[in-house]
């Protein structure tokens, strides 16, 4: 059955959704969410009875109103999901469906498709059995990549069958999910089921927590240390640790000191006459020199921190070192990042998914990058890859390298549909593909924007300004060409792939609205915090989030501040990364350092980091064939029938306890809609 996106037109009450929406929006800009106009609680808790009598049938109404908002904003997402074939938390695509008297089937139900691991054996670059060319027609129209049957279909504008998104459907979505984090009967509400979830998690550790340990010591030949862990957001430019560099750096002097490197001005130079007009020598190099970590100087300072990409601040070496497209082709990044697979090889039980980079200045960027992966070998069995594509259009433009929005968005996706129509033509992208999972858009998010992205926004062929498009036009334009991509090599029988942002670092609350509706697991998140509706809406579609603690503290947040260990008690599906390494981290295992270091200082339980790399596994881009053998072969399942504790060492009194909170705080919106009262609304 075709596949379509189901359309709206703005209506009366929308528009006037639309415009709470650009007041809560112009609020976030000004950071006024902390403020009274934006306060946690703007209902009084303590009401003489008199008045609470009075007021009785209005708070009812009141709250069956919330419950209905929160019942469709979980629907919105659910659509975004699965048009883009993202995950949707089974538990509560049952309570949704039975909300709507309409039973689930696990049929329905849409999962992302990722290319299985090569058996032992086989060739992971073999170019054999790559399907026929299709060769349609392919067009971009308003920043999105339509496809075409062929040049006829294109002349009469009648594109392929696919589900391709509506700006004015999202922006009013988008609309009704602002519009709800400043309602304060919704915030309170919300607030009010947080801190019981925290309560009652509390509860359960002083009830049970002995109980679960004495469950974790009966599993045989399992424990914390050979439980699968991946680590879900770390960028591969700083993969590795500050010491393997400096090390590699200096072996690699030893060998290759004559070799031309890098050219500079026209002029080409070897290895030894870099450093020479470095005026440095690298024996003498150290770590403090090397001048690569993250200190108290980067705090609220992220034009010092990328600037500690540059060993010793020299974007020379950085070129050489940890590039990708360079004079030597990218050899000396390949070494350094299978000597860092190695050892996660090495180790088992640890996984990685690199984020290397697609700016989007040229579409020759994909082949360069798809024949680096392939030439230099770079393949391993514990290492999926996600394209990163940074927000820096502003810069592109100011260099004249980009007339408009459209045509960084063209160099970006367009490659991708080529190579899924006609994989014969771009066999190497076809082939680097299979091993790439996701998609990331990264940059500072506290860079201010005075544009409100709306159905009113300038398409992406006009905008031709010089400044950044904003964070949520980033999203939308990513998203649209993802699923419409994804529904592509669905249907051709390719994988598919994850949309996975970095949201909620820092910047405005509403980038973690964007997030909620296209995004399949968000990094960061840390500025659900500050509210608690998204916070509630998070933990009900329990949308995966990949935090990195250590990370925040040199960058955003104090680690005593950050909220992993409150969003862990609560429920939210959360894991820990390592984001940058070589910034941030000591030793030659960070996945483990990361895990250590939050295990003695929020005292957490074995049950408690066995469910967090229980959980990274789970919104990893690993195939379904990978998750069976490390979680069992009932993950898909919810609460403790999905959970093989001898695979994955988390209690099932743990797994049950979150299967049953989640149930019972859903059923409160569920009966919510149920009633007669709400069908009348609803309908």
């Amino acid at each position: 059955m075709p596949r379509h996106f189901p359309k709206v037109t703005l209506s009366e009450a929308e528009e006037e959704t639309q415009l709470l929406a650009e007041k809560v929006y112009a609020s976030a800009l000004k950071e006024e969410d902390n403020k009274d106009a934006l306060s946690m609680f703007t209902v009084p808790e303590d009401c003489p009875i008199g008045l609470q009598q009075a007021k009785e049938h209005e708070l009812l109404k009141e709250l069956a109103l919330l419950l209905l908002c929160l019942f469709k904003a979980l629907l919105i997402r659910e659509k975004y999901s699965k048009l883009a074939y993202h995950r949707f938390c089974r538990t509560t695509s049952q309570f949704l469906r039975s909300a709507e008297n309409m039973r689930w089937r696990e049929e329905d139900e849409v999962l992302p498709d990722m290319w299985p691991s090569p058996a032992d054996g086989e060739d992971p670059y073999c170019m054999d059995n790559i399907p026929e060319n299709l060769n349609y027609e392919l067009k971009m129209k308003d920043g999105i990549v339509y496809v075409y049957d062929n040049e006829e279909a294109l002349k009469e504008q009648q594109p392929h069958d696919l589900p391709y998104p509506d700006l004015e459907t999202f922006a009013v979505d988008l609309s009704h999910v602002l519009a709800m984090i400043a309602d304060g009967p919704t915030k309170t509400y919300c607030h009010r089921r947080l801190n019981f979830l925290c309560s009652k998690f509390f509860l359960h550790e002083m009830l049970n927590e002995m109980a679960e340990l004495k469950e974790l010591k009966s599993v045989p030949h399992r424990d914390f240390y050979n439980v699968r862990k991946v680590d879900t957001h770390i960028h591969a430019a700083a993969c590795m640790s500050q010491k393997h560099l400096l090390t590699f750096i200096q072996q690699t002097y030893k060998t290759d000191a004559n070799r031309v490197v890098l050219e500079n001005a026209g002029q080409m130079m070897t290895l030894q006459q870099v450093f020479h007009s470095l005026s440095m020598d690298p024996y003498d190099l150290t770590v403090d020199s090397l001048d690569v970590h993250a200190g108290r100087q980067t705090f609220h300072r992220f034009d010092k921190f990328n600037s500690k990409y540059n060993p010793v601040g020299a974007s020379e070496l950085r070129e050489i070192f940890l590039k990708t497209d360079n004079l030597i082709n990218g050899e000396y990044f390949a070494r350094i990042i299978k000597e860092v697979a190695h050892d996660l090889e090495e180790s088992k039980y640890q996984h990685a998914e690199p984020r290397l980079s697609i700016y989007g200045r040229s579409p020759d960027e994909w082949d360069s990058l798809s024949k680096w992966f392939i030439h230099q070998k770079v393949h391993s069995p514990n290492m999926r890859w996600i394209i990163q594509v940074p927000r820096i259009y502003d810069i592109f433009k100011a260099k004249q390298l980009l007339p408009n929005f459209a045509k960084m968005l063209e160099n970006i996706f367009l490659p991708l549909f080529e190579a899924t129509v006609n994989p014969q033509k771009h066999k190497e992208l076809h082939v680097f593909l299979k091993y790439v999972s996701g998609f990331d858009s990264v940059d500072d998010e506290s860079k201010h924007t005075d544009h409100m992205f709306s159905f009113r926004s300038p398409k992406p062929e006009q905008w031709t300004r010089d400044d950044n498009p904003p964070y949520s036009y980033y999203i939308f334009h990513m998203y649209a060409n993802i699923m419409v991509l994804n529904n592509l090599r669905k249907e051709r029988g390719l994988s598919t792939f994850q949309f996975r942002p970095h949201c909620g670092e820092a910047g405005s609350i509403t980038h973690l609205v964007s997030a909620f509706l296209t995004a399949d697991n968000i990094s960061h998140g840390l500025n659900l915090k500050k509210s608690p509706v998204l916070q509630y809406l998070y933990y009900l579609a329990q949308v995966p989030i990949a935090m990195s603690p250590l990370s925040n503290n040199s960058l955003f947040l104090e680690y005593s501040k950050n909220p992993l260990r409150e969003f862990l008690h609560k429920g939210l599906c959360v894991s820990l990364s390592t984001d940058d390494p070589m910034q941030f981290h000591y030793t030659k295992e960070p996945l483990m350092e990361e895990y250590a270091i939050a295990a003695q200082l929020w005292k957490l339980s074995t049950c408690d980091v066995c469910e967090i790399a229980r959980n990274s596994v789970l919104q990893s881009g690993l195939s379904h064939q990978d998750k069976k053998h490390f979680l069992g072969v009932n993950y898909l399942k919810d609460g403790h029938e999905g959970n093989d504790i001898r695979r994955t060492n988390v209690a099932q009194i743990r797994m049950a306890y979150r299967h049953e909170t989640l149930c019972n705080e859903l059923s409160f919106i569920v009966d919510a809609v149920k009633s007669d009262a709400m069908n009348g609304q609803y309908e």
